[in-house]
């Protein structure tokens, strides 16, 4: 049986506290995470829950998938940020006390977009911001320091303030094909025994490997 790595270790690599995986990590209920998707910081990468994951007051959910890699600052923007714009002031009286209180009932309720999702394999690169709400496919790029305020297409490369589509890493009927395969859940040790061909090989080559419950 091959030497599968543990989901459940807080630090992959012993030997690079810099890097965690997310999983064995979070304990919000409002945040869920895939196996081995990971988060690198060299400062606090443990302190992921609370410096990456802003105005997260509920009830909208962060959803990561397997298999995702996060660079250093990646941040996810809840709902929770979210201020009256249908007035004169964008500025949250309430919330500072006193009389201003009394008003509270502005500042409840205010429209959100929903839940918070990213798919599987989904590569971000260092400083990405995600916005509220946003859902990003499976297998997509987020370049370093996007601004993400829009879906994400599966296998789609995205980049800039605000982040736009570069170009999708397949074209749609090869897109289709590895969805199909969705290599992502297959059983661990079948995975760990084609590491190489979902590395480095065709969609062909993933076909042919696919196991027959998958």
């Amino acid at each position: 049986m091959p030497d599968v790595p543990d989901p459940s270790a807080l630090h992959p690599m012993p030997e690079q506290p810099r890097v965690v995986l997310l999983k064995p990590l979070v304990k919000s209920p409002l945040i869920e995470v895939g196996d081995y998707s990971y988060y690198d910081d060299p400062d606090d990468a443990t302190a992921f829950e609370t410096r990456n994951v802003l105005y997260h007051y509920g009830p909208e959910k962060l959803i990561i998938g397997r298999f995702c890699a996060l660079g250093t600052g990646v941040r996810f923007i809840m709902n929770g940020a979210n201020h009256r714009m249908d007035g004169p002031s964008t500025f949250p009286f309430p919330i500072m006390g006193g009389s201003w209180a009394d008003h509270f009932d502005l500042i409840t309720g205010l429209p959100g977009r929903g839940d918070t999702v990213v798919g599987h394999d989904v590569w971000f690169g260092h400083g990405a911001t995600v916005m509220p709400g946003v859902r990003i496919g499976h297998g997509a790029i987020v370049a370093a320091g996007a601004v993400v305020a829009e879906d994400v297409p599966d296998y789609g490369i995205v980049a800039g303030n605000p982040a736009r589509l570069i170009r999708t890493r397949y074209p749609e009927p090869d897109i289709a094909r590895l969805l199909a395969v969705a290599w992502w859940n297959w059983p661990m040790e079948h995975l760990t025994q084609h590491v190489r061909t979902i590395m480095s090989g065709t969609i062909d080559d993933l076909e042919a490997v696919r196991p027959a419950t998958a």
